[in-house]
């Protein structure tokens, strides 16, 4: 009589624990990486650098080959990806030069009314942290009021730079901002300068502290380390960063493997200038540009190595990315190329539609839920990020337009079609390009209303500018516009004509009849000179402003 209790007792408590493991909420570990270039990863099809880390992942889960960002730039990207909207909906998209943030002590940002992903995570009761890169703003009217920052956007830590790594933050790689502005300020100074004898003295100072002071001490302003709301190092010390920044990651995770969380890990790599960590420095086949890659599939193996050994494999959705392609241009004759490779794709970073600039590496992992080696070739955004956290989060609260569909029917295979029959490619706030995948077909079709001019001519990028630009002589605008199927070009190297496409004329009236198209909305524009440009009661300060400066406690 004993035997068949227990038996039972046990069996009901066996199905209480599955029941339990089965409503259990599943953590998030988001790792991008920055200016990646989608043929420098070898499980895209690169076989001279060295990342078996980031293979493993692919190969334990889901690739997939046509992973595309909402812009070719930095932080209408990242807004894109954490709102899962178009940038141009949240005022992130800039209809003139400067595409990026320049300043952190500027007042533009991902707008205090915007939703993020961690932001609706929060409200299912996840903690959630941003480690690295931020690069959505600080402040909007005076020092401290922190409207844009991470800690008002759902991430309950942040720890990283709330700007990005640019070449101002180490002495000798040359400026990244406004080169030609600080040029045109520095000439005037001088001329003023050599006026000091008649009269224009106080003109030469106001002239000097114009261009010194913003752009002079770039690394002081822009070259920071927060933790949360406070500034603990000003400038930072670069060459640390990399295993700060993965301690913080890992630190992260084990503080909260026993509860839901969602981490974004994003790197500060690999973006110039190239780190030079002594224990990667040299060893690759490419130069500091590889060594710098083989840093990341490190680093991406530590991550993974302590999601495995703290037991949570099965119960964390792994993913990882880059914010959009590799930086063509960026090269010089004493390092050799610093920027990503794009593989077969036409183009890079800053040059809108082209799709070496958006194509992307988009790998999920999550042993027990996706199936191993899967590979998904159907079109993806980094903003189906969003909703797909949502899903498995089991937040069905209500919410605004998104622009991204959940993708667990594609990773899982319970769906062969992505939802995007169409999607959109915006050079700033312009439609640059719209790709068209009909119910009907395995094609994709795309068009590009407009291209931007590379120089020199011939070239396959803006070697003139170093990025390229979204209007006015920058640009060249097709009528009618240019037209390839992605499915059997994917280079975008033969354009099709009406002799070549049967379905020529329809393809033109469906992208342009859609009435789907991003609309410019009443959000104000963040991406203005008015918004950008620095104020010095704006920048963020450790110490007394203007005498900013601090570095890390350790013992903390």
């Amino acid at each position: 009589m004993l035997a068949p209790l227990l038996l039972s007792l046990l069996l009901a408590s066996g199905s209480d624990v599955k029941g339990e493991v089965e409503d259990k909420k599943p953590n998030f570990v988001l790792m991008m990486v920055d200016d990646l270039g989608i043929g420098d990863i070898g499980c895209y099809g690169n076989d001279t650098i060295r990342t078996p880390n980031i293979d493993r992942l692919a190969s334990e889960g889901v690739k997939l080959t046509q992973y595309i960002a909402a812009a070719p730039l930095c932080t209408p990207s990242r807004a894109a990806l954490m709102t899962g909207r178009y940038p141009l909906r949240s005022g992130m998209a800039s209809p003139g030069r400067v595409q990026v943030l320049l300043f952190l002590g500027g007042s533009g940002g991902l707008p205090p009314n915007e939703t993020t992903f961690a932001k609706r995570l929060q409200q299912q009761g996840y903690t959630t942290g941003l480690v690295g890169k931020w690069h959505q703003g600080v402040n909007c009217e005076f020092r401290g009021d922190h409207c844009h920052h991470p800690n008002q956007h759902g991430f309950s830590y942040f720890y990283g730079l709330p700007f990005t790594l640019f070449n101002d933050c180490v002495p000798g790689e040359g400026s990244d901002v406004l080169v030609d502005l600080q040029l045109a300020l520095q000439h005037l100074t001088l001329l003023l300068g050599l006026g000091l004898l008649t009269m224009v003295g106080v003109t030469f100072i106001v002239a000097a502290a114009m261009w010194y002071v913003p752009f002079g001490l770039l690394r002081t302003w822009n070259c920071i380390i927060m933790r949360n709301q406070d500034v603990i190092e000003q400038p930072m010390t670069v060459e640390t960063l990399p295993q700060r920044l993965l301690a913080e990651a890992q630190n992260f995770i084990k503080r909260n493997a026993d509860r839901p969380f969602l981490l974004f890990f994003s790197l500060a790599h690999i973006h110039t200038p190239l780190f030079t960590t002594p224990a990667f420095a040299g060893k690759s086949r490419h130069g500091r540009y590889g060594d710098n890659l083989e840093e990341v599939d490190w680093i991406i193996g530590k991550i993974t190595e302590t999601v495995d050994s703290l037991g949570l494999a099965n119960n964390t959705f792994m993913h990882f990315t880059s914010d959009h392609g590799g930086h063509l241009e960026d090269s010089d004759s004493l390092i050799g190329q610093k920027g990503g490779w794009n593989s077969i794709y036409k183009g890079g970073k800053a040059m809108g539609g082209w799709e070496g600039g958006i194509r992307v590496p988009g790998i999920f992992r999550w042993p027990g839920r996706l199936a191993a080696g899967r590979v998904v070739d159907e079109p993806t955004s980094l903003m189906d990020l969003y909703p797909t956290l949502k899903y498995l989060a089991k937040d069905t609260q209500p919410d605004r337009h998104l622009d991204g569909f959940n993708l667990m029917p594609l990773l899982e295979g319970k769906a062969a079609r992505s939802e995007h029959e169409f999607m959109f490619h915006y050079c700033g706030v312009y439609l640059n390009a719209v790709r068209w995948h009909p119910p009907d077909s395995n094609s994709i079709f795309k068009v590009h209303f407009f291209t931007p001019n590379f120089f020199p001519p011939g070239a396959g990028g803006c070697y003139d500018t170093k990025v390229c630009l979204c209007h006015g002589q920058h640009v060249t605008h097709h009528n009618p516009p240019l037209l390839y199927d992605l499915f059997h070009d994917p280079s975008e190297s033969r354009q099709l004509t009406p002799e070549t496409e049967p379905r020529y004329a329809e393809i033109l009236q469906q992208i342009g009849s859609d009435d789907s198209q991003v609309q410019p909305n009443t959000i104000q524009n963040q991406m203005s000179w008015e918004k950008i440009l620095w104020r010095p009661w704006l920048q963020p300060c450790c110490g007394t402003f203007p005498f900013c400066g601090c570095k890390e406690d350790k013992n903390i």
